[in-house]
């Protein structure tokens, strides 16, 4: 099952069709949250939360009847998978997270670390945001993403001619969602749902499900030294290093990260 990422307004898009490889020899489950992609909206966009997805995956793998999954968490929805993992265990075989995160802590260094790649090699696209920032324009604002969009190849790939492989679909992404789950200022400060994500890191060890960390050599917003901290809270990690990834190895390293998946899928 692949728990899509792209913060939490995210679809199933990210990872279609780079997964579907993989179904020669497995089920291949790609989900759009409530709300998200395919998915139906709500009228109250505030009843999406972080607890409320956990709940829904939780619901659709009973409904599914599929017993343990294989679970793919890229970013958010590795989030999701960490707390499947430790509250709904009998759902999950294995736990894959790719580019993913265990804080909040953790999500507010991925926005300063991309900030500090924009200071440093996109100076004039920095200078225009600190003077939108400085007129009181929010970072979720158009005008402020159209500038923010620049650090996207730079930042999230190895090669930034391969952006253009991630496919795109009319409403792939909750535009209105984002800045509510995320806040208003989440490039600068994370806000609304995210503080009340919890802290993972403390009971990483207690999942028993078997763990496995993908991490791009050249992703600089959730960097390999962040990813790494998987491993110290959690020493049964097998942790891979993919070596022409950026944030996204389905994409850039499609073979690679398949391989991997079927070993450690094989292996448990």
């Amino acid at each position: 099952m692949l728990l899509a990422g792209l913060g939490p307004a995210g679809s199933h898009v990210v990872f279609h069709p780079h997964f579907d490889a993989l179904a020669s020899d497995h089920r291949v489950l790609y989900v759009d949250l409530h709300g998200r992609g395919r998915s139906d909206t709500p009228d109250d966009l505030t009843e999406l939360t972080f607890a409320r997805d956990v709940a829904d995956i939780a619901a659709l793998l009973t409904t599914l009847d599929l017993g343990p999954v294989h679970l793919y968490g890229f970013s958010y929805g590795g989030l999701l998978g960490q707390a499947l993992a430790l509250d709904h265990p009998e759902t999950v075989r294995t736990l894959t997270l790719a580019n993913s995160l265990h804080s909040p802590q953790m999500w507010q260094l991925n926005h300063e670390n991309i900030n500090r790649e924009l200071e440093l090699q996109f100076p004039e696209v920095w200078a225009r945001i600190i003077a939108l920032r400085e007129r009181g324009v929010p970072s979720t604002d158009p005008a402020m993403q159209a500038e923010f969009a620049a650090a996207v190849k730079p930042v999230r790939f190895h090669n930034p001619d391969h952006a253009s492989l991630l496919a795109t679909e009319p409403g792939a992404r909750n535009l209105a969602l984002y800045p509510l789950f995320c806040g208003a200022d989440v490039d600068f400060t994370v806000g609304g749902e995210i503080p009340r994500i919890p802290d993972f890191r403390p009971r990483l060890a207690e999942i028993e499900a078997p763990l496995m960390v993908l991490a791009g050599r050249y992703d600089r917003a959730l960097y390999p030294a962040l990813q790494r901290e998987f491993v110290e809270w959690a020493p049964r990690t097998r942790f891979e290093m993919l070596e022409r990834s950026g944030s996204f190895g389905h994409v850039e390293e499609p073979e690679t990260v398949h391989t991997l998946l079927r070993e450690f899928w094989k292996e448990h």
